[in-house]
């Protein structure tokens, strides 16, 4: 049998990343997931990447996943004339206002708040904290003066972070809203929201869906602040994922900090039963080289032996020269750690008694049971996806098969760890739809004669309730 990868690939659209030839042959390297990233998306353009990923979905059998990964409040320097190099010592004035190009004594700056926001001796650091300022005054109106405390090129739009300020702009500008009505609009399969500070900052996302779209569209909470680590537990229980933004994280909080921040976060979604994507910087160098580094191979094996259920692609196939050869790079990782004894799952059966404990309790027993008996498969039969999300957590070393009748679930469980969906509407009768779904894993190549499966479903099986019946049956 093939050895088939569990952890997922999210890869970024973009430039590199056009034409239905080289997205086909992702989805034949391993991508599960296509990302947009709205700080660089033209409508136009996206609704022709949509459609082409669903017409190759249609014709090849794939269910890739369309995340549209919103901005969120990103505060950037604007344009540059010409080539600036700025020194230590070296006094620059940040105005908002009316766009202007900057020179090596102003730059203009897109947040209006600024000014206000800011206080004397507090740090901005800029273009992933390649240049450091400190504030030296703020005339409140639109005008901050800082130090350059480490130079460098100042260079075009780049991104402004500040580590040590409250910045009072909202979770959801005014680009993020009308983003996320047009991601709506065109029905993706995940939103997810950038400087995620508070679980307010979801809710206001997830009104805004309900008004927009006639189905629940799942939201990955970003966490790449300082306040999104704090509030972890709040943000984890209004959010559907979470992603370990590392780029922005690491500029914000100090980078040596970073690695056990990724773990505590995995962990933290693990026993939230959501899945979790560490994304930045896994194989940079291959935007512009066939051969990753070493260190980049072991980031990617540590994020699947941490336990991420997904592994995120940036410019490596947005703009890079080998979005194909990547993926491919990124598999041949994934399949070779997943099957390591090292990788440890937090196994605290469910304990608190909410109206979905039984099914809960079910599908702990059923990757447990799995195990123990050596079952090849669990097949489950699901409405909204809810059992495969809980099956998924306890990572079982069966495969996680998935029969549903409602199309809108079936690309949005490929960003889950080791879950395969399948499209199936025969509900007749339990024994005969068993039969059934047993039959289809096995022409499918998940199973063979001889093999274990457990069965999840609910009974009866065509009132299409909650998963409360287990059965094992034998091919």
């Amino acid at each position: 049998m093939p050895k088939r990868k569990r952890t997922k690939i999210v890869a970024t659209l973009g430039p590199a990343t056009s034409t239905k030839q080289i997205l086909k042959k992702m989805l034949d390297a391993g991508v599960n997931v296509f990302r947009i990233n709205f700080s660089h998306a033209n409508y136009d353009d996206v609704k022709e990447k949509i459609k082409i990923i669903r017409e190759l979905s249609d014709t090849h059998n794939y269910t890739p996943s369309i995340l549209a990964d919103l901005q969120g409040p990103k505060l950037r320097v604007g344009v540059m004339k010409g080539d600036i190099i700025v020194n230590k010592g070296d006094t620059i004035n940040f105005v908002t206002g009316k766009p202007f190009e900057g020179t090596s004594e102003k730059v203009f700056m897109n947040y209006e708040n600024f000014p206000r926001d800011v206080k004397k001796g507090e740090r901005i650091l800029l273009d992933d904290g390649k240049l450091i300022f400190e504030v030296v005054s703020s005339n409140s109106k639109d005008t901050v003066t800082a130090k350059v405390i480490q130079g460098g090129p100042l260079k075009s739009k780049k991104g402004v972070n500040l580590p040590n300020t409250n910045i009072s702009l909202p979770a959801l500008t005014e680009k993020d809203i009308n983003d996320a009505i047009f991601a709506c609009q065109q029905e993706v399969d995940w939103i997810a929201l950038s400087f995620v500070r508070h679980a307010q900052d979801l809710m206001e996302l997830q009104d805004l869906i309900k008004e927009h779209s006639e189905h629940k569209i799942p939201i990955v909470a970003k966490i790449e602040k300082p306040e999104g680590v704090e509030n972890i537990d709040k943000i984890v229980a209004y959010c559907d994922g979470l992603m370990v933004a590392r780029g922005d994280l690491g500029v914000e909080i100090p980078a040596q900090e970073v690695p056990l921040i990724q773990k505590k976060l995995v962990l933290k979604a693990k026993t939230a039963r959501i899945p979790v994507i560490i994304a930045t910087q896994m194989m940079e160098t291959m935007i512009d080289s066939l051969t990753p580094t070493r260190a980049e191979v072991n980031d990617v094996a540590n994020s699947v032996m941490d336990g991420a259920d997904a592994v995120m692609l940036s410019g490596e196939t947005s703009v890079g020269k080998y979005p194909v050869q990547v993926i491919e790079t990124m598999s041949k990782v994934i399949k070779s750690v997943e099957k390591s004894e090292l990788i440890t799952v937090p196994q605290k059966p469910p304990h608190i008694r909410t109206n979905r404990f039984i099914t809960k309790s079910i599908c702990y027993h059923a990757a447990t049971m799995a195990n123990e008996i050596e079952a090849k498969a669990i097949c489950t039969l699901t409405n909204s996806g809810y059992t495969a999300f809980q099956i998924s957590a306890w990572r079982p070393d069966a495969h996680i098969l998935v029969f549903t009748s409602n199309k809108r679930i079936l690309s949005q469980l490929s960003l889950l760890w080791g879950v395969k969906a399948f499209f199936y509407d025969k509900f007749v009768s339990t024994d005969e739809t068993v039969e059934d779904i047993n039959k289809m894993a096995e022409e499918r190549g998940f199973v063979q004669s001889g093999d274990m499966l457990i069965n999840l479903a609910a009974m009866p099986i065509t009132s299409k309730g909650m998963v409360n019946t287990l059965r094992v049956s034998q091919i």
